[in-house]
């Protein structure tokens, strides 16, 4: 009996100290070893941000609209006219009629008032929202790693829990097996903890699978040959949130100081300076649009006095007058003005769904915390004072073997909702990060093969100022 409490005994601290808590009261505090892991995680968001090629995609086609605003803000090409007029028809000669001549020249058409800037200008903004979405795209690239990231953390934390359970557990057998042996226990006992085992087997295979798995989800990012190279990685379930945590100061529930930082609603800004320049524009189209036209005559017969006929010089200008504006002109404009009230409301219903996000994720995260503290209070010891009650009462033969197996199960699903519920809390920051700028990574300006491009560095914290 003195062998048997000492193994139970064994197994009750082992599993004790498995189940330390890691969660701080107020916020959740971080595993001496996370930073290293935070740097880890970052240096593969920046990896796959460097080559990301929707990043290129968006920078490329920035850079064809501000391409396009230059080509469409310059004035269209001259045109040369050239022909010969007042050939008589009955013997076509040049020299006969002093009304014959061979004429060039020149025409050019002017923009419309401010037209041509305004174009320019619209096309730059469009391009300044096209380039927003490439800062869009980065937080939605570390937010999808970082949720991969944690769930992978907390993977690796239950393979060592279940792993530590099943050591504990072949202890436990070889002990029953030995006092079987001798008569001291029933088979029923050997065969539950042999069935246990081979139950710890199979949780711990699957888990080394969805470990696999996330890991090689995690190649949409770093790419195939990233994946052949690091079919192991050794990732966390928590994270350091202290740059999440400084925009979190107040308690209010209106959060638009800071989703105004956020791309997407700076691509809405953008949108409406664009369609308020497309108004500017349409304001232009009722200004008088000038052309001129230039045109030398050369001349090869006499005049009647029988001197050379003088060459002729002839100037134009056109005026395009915009009289009748009410099909046009005025229903250009409108549509304009509606398009801006459009953008207006669009931006103000993206930054409610976006305030609601992040009070729902607030409210999330107060729960998780709750939640939390109560397995560190109280579900953990409890259950940890339950299963040493149970093995005493094994020890004192009052309780059957069976009662141990269904402690340390519970005990053990305890430990792995904790971490659980740690994952969720880090994967809720990691949201909130994405909506309200809580990520720090670095990463270059998309360059372009086919054209030298300026590289400047950006830092996604700043973003937001």
């Amino acid at each position: 009996m003195t062998i048997k409490f000492t193994m139970l005994a064994l197994t009750i601290s082992a599993l004790v100290g498995v189940s330390t808590p890691l969660y701080a009261t107020s916020e959740l505090t971080v595993e001496r070893h996370s930073t290293q892991q935070q740097l880890s995680l970052t240096q593969l968001i920046e990896m796959a941000l460097t080559s990301d090629a929707n990043r290129k995609q968006f920078y490329a086609q920035s850079q064809a609209m501000r391409e396009s605003g230059t080509a469409v803000a310059t004035l269209s090409d001259p045109k040369l006219k050239v022909g010969f007029g007042g050939l008589p028809v009955d013997s076509f000669q040049f020299d006969e009629d002093p009304m014959t001549n061979v004429s060039v020249g020149l025409m050019q058409q002017f923009g419309r008032g401010s037209t041509l800037d305004l174009q320019r200008q619209k096309a730059n903004q469009q391009a300044d929202g096209v380039t927003l979405q490439i800062a869009a795209r980065e937080l939605d690239v570390a937010n999808s790693m970082t949720q991969l990231w944690l769930e992978l953390g907390y993977q690796q934390q239950a393979e060592k829990m279940l792993a530590e359970n099943r050591r504990l557990m072949v202890e436990m057998e070889t002990f029953i097996q030995t006092n079987y042996s001798i008569g001291k226990n029933e088979a029923q006992d050997l065969l539950n903890a042999q069935l246990q085992v081979s139950q710890l087997d199979e949780k711990i295979l699957a888990n080394r699978q969805m470990q696999r798995r996330l890991t090689a989800q995690l190649s949409e990012w770093l790419g195939s040959q990233w994946l052949m190279q690091n079919e192991t990685l050794q990732a966390t379930n928590q994270l350091d949130w202290t740059a999440l945590a400084q925009k979190q100061t107040d308690s209010t529930t209106r959060h638009y100081q800071h989703l105004n930082t956020h791309p997407m609603v700076k691509m809405a800004d953008v949108a409406i300076s664009a369609n308020q320049t497309q108004v500017e524009i349409a304001d232009q189209a009722y200004t008088p649009q000038f052309g001129v036209e230039v045109m030398y005559a050369y001349r090869q017969a006499n005049n009647m006095q029988g001197d050379p006929a003088s060459d002729l010089l002839s100037a134009y200008l056109t005026v395009d007058v915009p009289l009748f504006t009410g099909n046009r002109q005025d229903k250009n404009h409108s549509a304009a003005q509606y398009q801006v009230g459009a953008a207006k409301l669009q931006k103000d219903t993206l930054l409610s769904q976006m305030n609601a996000q992040v009070n729902t994720l607030l409210i999330d995260k107060i729960n998780l915390e709750q939640r939390l503290e109560r397995y560190q209070t109280s579900l953990l010891p409890q259950s940890s004072a339950r299963t040493k009650a149970v093995e005493r009462g094994y020890q004192n033969n009052t309780a059957q073997f069976n009662d141990v197996i269904s402690a340390h199960r519970d005990e053990l699903a305890l430990q792995l909702e904790q971490q659980r519920l740690i994952t969720d809390l880090n994967q809720v920051n990691s949201n909130l990060a994405s909506l309200l700028g809580g990520f720090d990574f670095s990463v270059d300006t998309p360059s372009l093969n086919t054209a030298n491009q300026p590289s400047t560095r950006h830092n996604s914290a700043a973003q937001s100022h």
